[in-house]
C-alpha cells in the first residue's frame, strides 16, 4: 500500500515514538511510504535515516503539494496540528484521511477541528477511553480502537551494574514519564515518604523532567528514598535493573512506558484511569490503585515486594497480555482500516 503519514510534532515522546514503530513494520512489510515531519524532531531524521520519503513542514499550511501524495491510497495523521494538514490536502487533492488519537482528554470542538473531524474518513484510539471520547463528540465519525505497540530498547550490561551499585541492594521503584501534573508523581512521592521510615529497602528513581520538577523536588525534600534521576536515554538499561515500574497517572491515554516496562518483564503498578486498565488487569498483568490513592500506591507496592509468587503471576500474565499489543498483530489491524478506507473512496 501507499501511505502518507503525518507527525508535526517539534519534539520526540511516546506518540512519535509509537509512529516510528508502525512506520517500521510497515517498511518491513513492503509499503511506500511518505512522511511528512518536522524538520526539528528527531523523528525526521529516524525517518530519513529509514529511506522513507521525507516532507519536511513547520506548520500544516506548508508542503501542500500535489506530488507530495500523488498515488498515496490514504493520509494517516498522528498528532493534533496534523489533523489540519490533512484536511488542508484533502480539500485542495482529494486524498482521504484517518486519524489516530493518543490522548483521552475530551476533544475541544472548535470550528477547525469540528471541519478536520467530520472530514476523516475514520479515527483511530489507542485505548477504549479514547474511543469513548471521539465517539461522544463526533458519533457519527467510525472509530477503531487499536493500541500501541511496545518499543524494545538495548541493555548494555555495564549501564544496568551502574545503576545498581547507584541503589545498592534496594528494592528499586521506577517512575517515568514527562514531569507534568496528570501524571501522578506526587502521589509517587507521597507513597515514598510513607515508606520511608518503615520499608527502608525501597527506593524510588524518579526518570523524567519537566516544568512540575522543580515543585515535585520541593514536595520530595528530605526524602532519603526518592531520587530525580532527569530524563534518560537508556530505558531498556533502567527497565533491566529496576525491581518494579508505577505509573498512578490521574489521566493518561493508554501508557506506552507501561507496554515497554511490562514487554522488560517489570511488573507494573497504575491508577485505574484513562487507558492503563486496557494494559493493566489487576491482579492479572498488573495491579490498579484509585488514581490519587498514595496509601493505596504504598500497599501495591509492599505487596508485590513482599509476595515473590505475586511478582511472578503478574509478569507472566502480562506477558500474555502483550500478545494483543504485537507490532504485527496492530499493523495488521491499520492494514485493514486502510482497505476500508480506500474502497469506500473509490466506489
Amino acid at each position: 500500500m501507499n501511505i502518507c503519514h503525518v507527525n508535526l510534532a517539534s519534539g520526540y515522546h511516546g506518540g512519535e515514538n509509537q509512529t516510528l514503530q508502525l512506520i517500521k513494520q510497515q517498511v518491513a512489510m513492503g509499503y511506500q511510504l511518505t512522511v511528512v515531519a518536522n524538520p526539528k524532531s528527531p523523528f525526521a531524521k529516524a525517518i530519513r535515516e529509514l529511506g522513507c520519503r521525507l516532507i519536511l513542514a513547520k506548520t500544516y499550511f506548508q508542503a501542500h503539494r500535489h506530488a507530495v501524495t500523488r498515488g498515496c491510497d490514504l493520509i494517516h495523521v498522528h498528532e493534533g496540528r496534523a489533523i489540519y494538514w490533512a484536511l488542508l490536502q484533502y480539500k485542495l487533492f482529494g486524498v482521504p484521511y484517518i486519524v489516530t488519537r493518543r490522548i483521552d482528554n475530551p476533544l475541544k470542538k472548535k470550528w477547525l477541528a469540528n471541519i478536520a473531524y467530520r472530514n476523516a474518513k475514520a479515527a483511530v484510539g489507542l485505548s477504549t477511553e479514547i474511543v469513548n471520547c471521539i465517539a461522544s463528540a463526533y458519533p457519527s465519525l467510525t472509530t477503531y480502537k487499536i493500541p500501541s505497540s511496545p518499543v524494545s530498547y538495548l541493555v548494555d550490561d555495564s549501564q544496568v551494574a551502574q545503576i545498581r551499585s547507584q541503589f545498592g541492594d534496594k528494592f528499586l521503584v521506577i517512575h517515568a514519564a514527562n514531569m507534568l501534573k496528570h501524571k501522578g508523581f506526587n502521589v509517587t512521592i507521597e507513597a515514598a515518604r510513607q515508606l520511608e521510615a518503615s520499608h527502608t529497602n525501597i527506593h524510588f528513581a524518579l526518570l523524567g523532567d519537566g516544568k512540575e520538577r522543580a515543585s515535585l523536588e520541593a514536595q520530595a525534600n528530605g526524602l532519603s528514598n526518592v531520587s530525580f534521576m532527569g530524563k534518560q536515554s537508556n530505558m531498556g538499561c533502567w527497565f533491566e535493573a529496576a525491581d518494579l515500574m508505577v505509573h498512578p497517572s490521574y489521566t493518561e491515554g493508554l501508557g506506552s512506558v507501561i507496554l515497554e516496562g511490562l514487554q522488560a518483564g517489570l511488573p507494573a503498578i497504575g491508577s485505574n484511569a484513562g487507558g492503563i486498565p486496557d494494559i493493566i488487569e489487576d491482579q492479572v498483568s498488573g495491579l490498579l490503585i484509585t488514581p490519587g490513592d498514595a496509601q493505596g500506591l504504598a500497599n501495591a507496592i509492599i505487596e508485590v515486594q513482599t509476595h515473590s509468587e505475586l511478582r511472578a503471576s503478574l509478569i507472566d500474565g502480562a506477558q500474555q497480555k502483550l500478545r494483543a499489543f504485537d507490532i504485527k498483530h496492530t499493523a495488521l489491524l491499520y492494514q485493514e482500516i486502510y482497505q476500508k478506507v480506500r474502497v469506500a473512496h473509490d466506489q
